[in-house]
């Protein structure tokens, strides 16, 4: 599905990645004792008040981490305050078919191929290997991110997974990687107009310039994962998540905002989840 949500005029694109909020049917929901749904909705609640600017909001996987609707339907009310068209894909903790049905509002929904502004587009692929935490791009996906980027070569793009591409130096989350990575950076590096690839999945910020993409992930709006740890750690880190801007020279701008220092603390005592 190929859409532009009215943002052809724009010469720059602003943009609000949300990932990784792991919601629960429950009120008292909780990941290693942190309350996904209040740590997403006070996330919400920060964006609001510190009057950031954005035309498009990015969800970027694990919406859920219990499978049911009404986990998604909080998400639906969630981001209902932040007005802005809300695109999404889906993660390893994610239940597809729960999520189109309860997703399927007015203000979110599933693209695979999007024009942004007058000079970019987004591409956004489904990394799911259901039942399994590691990721991998289908070869149909691949072939069509192929023939997209082929015949679209006078616009910047940015694209958007769930699993990184690149390890993040974390042994036990480099287990659970896009497994065909090397496919998929064997379709990017033959065109220079890739700017960008952004990711959630390891609840922690990487930002690194591979063969001249730019290449990032998200804190989560809820737990934190402690960046180059061999084994499962818990970072002290507050919940967040990350702004971009896209210039019309091809140019990306980025800067990840979190919530003030302490707040959504996890059981540090826990050695999974």
């Amino acid at each position: 599905m190929d859409v532009s949500f009215h943002t052809e005029h724009l010469d720059s694109v602003k943009l609000l990645q949300i990932t990784d909020t792991h919601l629960f049917a429950s009120d008292e929901g909780s990941l290693l004792s942190v309350n996904t749904a209040d740590s997403f909705n006070a996330v919400v609640d920060e964006i609001i008040s510190r009057q950031v600017e954005y035309h498009l909001i990015l969800a970027t996987g694990d919406i859920s981490q219990d499978h049911s609707d009404v986990s998604y339907q909080r998400f639906v009310d969630g981001i209902q305050p932040l007005q802005k068209p809300c695109l999404w894909l889906p993660g390893n903790h994610d239940d597809q078919p729960v999520m189109k049905t309860v997703l399927a509002c007015p203000q979110i929904t599933q693209p695979n191929h999007v024009i942004v502004g007058a000079h970019w587009q987004m591409i956004l692929l489904d990394s799911q290997v259901f039942g399994v935490p590691y990721g991998h791009v289908s070869p149909e996906q691949l072939q069509q991110m192929d023939d997209i980027l082929c015949q679209t070569q006078d616009r910047h793009t940015l694209i958007l997974l769930h699993h990184h591409p690149l390890l993040v130096g974390s042994r036990w989350l480099d287990q659970h990687t896009l497994k065909n990575s090397e496919q998929f950076w064997d379709v990017l590096l033959k065109y220079p107009h890739v700017k960008g690839v952004i990711c959630g999945h390891v609840h922690q910020v990487m930002e690194r310039d591979y063969h001249g993409v730019r290449v990032m992930s998200t804190p989560s709006t809820c737990v934190q994962f402690k960046p180059q740890s061999d084994d499962f750690a818990l970072d002290s880190v507050s919940p967040g998540w990350r702004e971009l801007e896209l210039h019309p020279d091809g140019q990306l701008t980025t800067q990840v905002g979190r919530l003030k220092s302490g707040l959504f603390l996890p059981d540090f005592s826990a050695h999974g989840y």
